[in-house]
């Protein structure tokens, strides 16, 4: 039995709790922004609305504060969004203990210099001392917390540090896979956010395949960029990854309406104007170093993608 703290207590975070208490763990689940959502979270059922289930009664739910890290953890647990990475990063500045620190985050950053990073940088900005491991993949929340079978990587440059972790998270339901390669791990989980989106654009399982194609080609491209090992791209966080947010994540969702001829802001206003989209997020981060640093004939989805958010134009993709 092993004491574990997650932050963040959205979707994520929240069906994350289900493989640890199954593992007889003793998990406190902690929000640092949504204190409605933690109130929630608080009272007698546990109800997630998110995950539209119960969370379990052995839970623990709290308001995060920094004075939670200095409890004696045996895994930390980051679950927060993409823009919320800064914030906990701060909080661990003045961290000293050696607890194993697993990002759950997916998302890639611009740092002071304008160069993309990665969230376990981001996470490491203010002490690089921490000892940080990524966990991506092709993981539906929702799925998760209903305990349909799921396969996960952990990315650590030291691979028993992974696997040590695997081995306090797997469970019969909740598989995981190891690997040396954290930028190529962290980038593929980043990037398919947005190639998602593209292949939503597709009108007919015609289109989309191809764009599929394509998008994998990129990817690709995008990986060895930024030195991630090739393998990454036809593993979990790659394929895997894409397929399940292609499929049936909120990202290609809003890909379809784009595919349908209406702008982002339009689309996200009449449709999912209550709905993350992450491959927004991401675009809007990145797309100052993508169009300035990157040759634009290697990746022509992901530059037609980028502009048609920034400029709000109609998505125009030649399949």
């Amino acid at each position: 039995m092993k004491k574990i703290l997650i932050i963040g207590s959205g979707a994520m975070g929240a069906a994350f709790t289900f493989p640890l208490l199954d593992n007889n763990h003793k998990v406190t689940l902690c929000e640092p922004y949504n204190f409605k959502l933690i109130k929630k979270l608080n009272l007698k059922n546990k109800f997630h609305p998110a995950l539209k289930i119960n969370l379990s009664s052995k839970l623990k739910t709290k308001k995060f504060s920094p004075e939670i890290l200095t409890n004696s953890w045996d895994l930390i647990v980051i679950a927060v969004s993409s823009l919320g990475i800064d914030l906990i990063s701060k909080k661990f500045k003045n961290f000293k203990k050696k607890t194993p620190i697993l990002v759950l985050t997916k998302g890639l950053k611009l740092d002071k210099t304008k160069n993309i990073i990665t969230m376990s940088e981001q996470i490491k900005k203010n002490n690089k001392k921490l000892n940080v491991s990524v966990l991506k993949g092709p993981c539906l929340a929702k799925e998760l917390a209903r305990k349909n079978q799921t396969s996960v990587i952990i990315a650590n440059k030291n691979i028993s540090i992974a696997k040590s972790i695997g081995r306090k998270i797997s469970t019969k339901y909740y598989l995981t896979e190891y690997s040396k390669d954290v930028v190529g791990v962290e980038v593929c989980s980043a990037i398919k956010n947005i190639y998602s989106m593209i292949i939503g654009a597709g009108q007919s399982l015609n289109s989309s395949s191809n764009l599929f194609q394509k998008a994998i080609l990129e990817m690709r491209y995008l990986n060895k960029y930024f030195k991630g090992k090739d393998e990454t791209i036809f593993g979990l966080a790659g394929v895997g990854d894409l397929y399940v947010s292609a499929a049936g994540g909120r990202n290609s969702k809003m890909g379809g309406f784009l595919g349908k001829g209406f702008t982002f802001k339009t689309a996200k206003k009449r449709f999912m104007s209550k709905e993350t989209v992450e491959g927004e997020e991401l675009a809007k981060e990145i797309a100052p170093f993508i169009l300035k640093k990157i040759d634009k004939k290697k990746i022509p989805l992901m530059i037609n993608l980028l502009k048609t958010i920034k400029e709000n134009k109609k998505l125009k993709i030649k399949v």
